[in-house]
């Protein structure tokens, strides 16, 4: 697997966003640190899919930033993305490792120890874990399990862990020091006035 960036960014494509702007912005701050999720919402088509995902990996490529899609691993495979990762409601991790291979970084989706482990045991390559805090990005989450639920999930595994759900840079010392090898975002990059500015202060918190 290639190296992971510690800053994830998940593609914002609801009405009124700008996910390339926010892209551009972020990889200038972050580079290699920046891994981009691309996150269409449910009804986009595959097509709106695979043109976002290969405009989003010609953008991360000249800074060698890891590009993945979410959920529709057949678009990641379609535009030569470094791999994807399957949410609760995706593909079983199994069957995911399976379409992408050996190679292809794998994230799924956990929030507790023993789902956490049996995912890294079907072939995660990552843990995407949270939500940590209360977010509005997403409708339906399940309650918030906090730095010390990231913690618990730590302990069971071997593979990095990536806090998500309402994260700030504010909130990045606490989800690492419980643990988190970095934190995925998406409403504080898209909704930030600067998203550069936003992106560094998120790489300052993980990497102080």
């Amino acid at each position: 697997m290639p190296s992971l960036g510690r800053l994830h960014l998940i593609t914002d494509t609801r009405p009124g966003r700008d996910p390339l702007t926010v892209v551009r912005a972020a990889l200038t701050a972050a580079r290699t640190d920046l891994v981009v999720q691309v996150r269409v919402e449910d009804s986009a088509t595959d097509r709106e899919a695979y043109d976002l995902a290969r405009r989003v990996l010609a953008l991360c490529d000249p800074y060698g930033a890891t590009c993945l899609v979410n959920d529709r691993l057949h678009v990641a495979l379609a535009v030569g993305a470094a791999g994807g990762h399957v949410g609760a409601d995706d593909l079983p991790v199994a069957a995911a490792r399976r379409v992408l291979g050996p190679a292809g970084v794998l994230g799924a989706t956990a929030r507790a120890p023993g789902a956490a482990t049996e995912a890294v045991a079907a072939g995660a390559s990552y843990l995407g874990v949270g939500p940590c805090h209360t977010t509005s990005t997403k409708s339906g989450l399940p309650d918030p399990i906090g730095p010390t639920g990231v913690r618990a999930v730590v302990d069971a595994v071997d593979v990095p862990v990536i806090a998500i759900g309402g994260v700030t840079a504010e909130r990045v010392p606490a989800l690492r020091a419980a643990g988190a090898y970095g934190v995925a975002v998406v409403g504080a990059l898209s909704a930030a006035a600067d998203p550069a500015r936003a992106t560094a202060q998120l790489i300052e918190a993980l990497t102080c």
